[in-house]
């Protein structure tokens, strides 16, 4: 089965997915440190979000008068998202639109023309080769001095993730199945993940930060990399 078909089969009767349009706090957090820390002014800036989902993170961005682009793999979760664009009462005020796509192909965006790129949590299931296509994109399309925050699954002290690398090991390194869902995921030391990173931005900021995800009514403890960035 494919990632495209598995996303989609997740958004449909969702095991782990939240549907609500609230967004995320590692995000409220990067932008009060774009705000407070860099003096960044949102408005009217271009936001690129991978992986948009049911466009929580979009809309937040959009309260700010940003222009909001998602690039999302799962029709049904763009649905999702646009309707609840319909259902805000200053709906008419929000600049968001949606395309359907994976984000280990090419951007549909030109060269430079954006000032913030969101990964929250969306390019663990793309294969090495995409995960290439997706840094080299976000590079091109990235302003000079624009921001790219990335949060991603980490490896270092996660049980659950080395319990799984164990048991439902991928065919790509440190990547695994999870069981009864079928997703790919990638999950990262943190030497991986500055190698892979520094390459193509210089890291602002990165920490690991734990939280607990739910899925079939058990609670698991997740390790993550919270990363920001910045194109020179």
């Amino acid at each position: 089965m494919t990632q495209e078909k598995v996303w989609e089969n997740e958004y449909r009767n969702s095991k782990f997915l939240t549907k609500e349009n609230k967004p995320q706090s590692d995000v409220v957090r990067f932008v009060q440190f774009l705000r407070k820390e860099e003096g960044v002014v949102l408005e009217g800036l271009r936001v690129l979000d991978l992986g948009s989902g049911t466009g929580r993170n979009s809309f937040y961005f959009a309260e700010f008068s940003c222009k909001v682009l998602g690039l999302e793999i799962s029709e049904t979760a763009i649905k999702i998202a646009e309707e609840n664009i319909k259902n805000s009462k200053d709906h008419i005020m929000y600049d968001i639109s949606y395309i359907m796509q994976s984000i280990g192909e090419k951007f549909p965006v030109g060269d430079d023309s954006q000032d913030i790129v969101l990964d929250i949590t969306s390019s663990n299931s793309l294969t090495e080769a995409e995960r290439e296509v997706y840094l080299a994109e976000t590079h091109r399309v990235l302003k000079s001095g624009g921001y790219f925050f990335v949060k991603a699954l980490c490896k270092d002290g996660d049980a659950n993730a080395k319990h799984l690398l164990k048991h439902f090991p991928g065919k790509e390194k440190d990547t695994y199945i999870m069981p009864d869902m079928n997703v790919v995921e990638r999950v990262w030391a943190k030497d991986d993940f500055v190698k892979t990173y520094d390459k193509y931005f210089k890291i602002l900021k990165l920490e690991k930060k734990t939280s607990y995800t739910r899925m079939n009514d058990r609670s698991y403890k997740r390790n993550f990399w919270i990363c920001y960035m910045k194109k020179e």
